[in-house]
């Protein structure tokens, strides 16, 4: 018997309800972008790319930043 699962969360400011569990990895495919040159930070922290496998959870304020060449 599968569960249905509502996990809401923020990405950069806009509200998501996820309907499956996904991990940072997930996530970041689902929204189609790319897993290199970016930096992930939830709650105000870094979130390090050695924790991308982990599942997001409810409630998360998650910001996608992306490295911008140029200055």
């Amino acid at each position: 018997m599968t569960s249905s699962v509502n996990i809401g969360i923020t990405v950069n400011g806009e509200d998501h309800q996820l309907t499956e569990e996904l991990t940072v990895s997930q996530l970041l495919a689902h929204l189609g972008l790319p897993e290199k040159g970016i930096a992930v930070a939830v709650d105000g922290a870094v979130f390090p790319r050695t924790s991308w496998d982990r599942a997001v959870e409810k409630g998360w304020e998650i910001e996608i930043l992306t490295a911008v060449q140029g200055g």
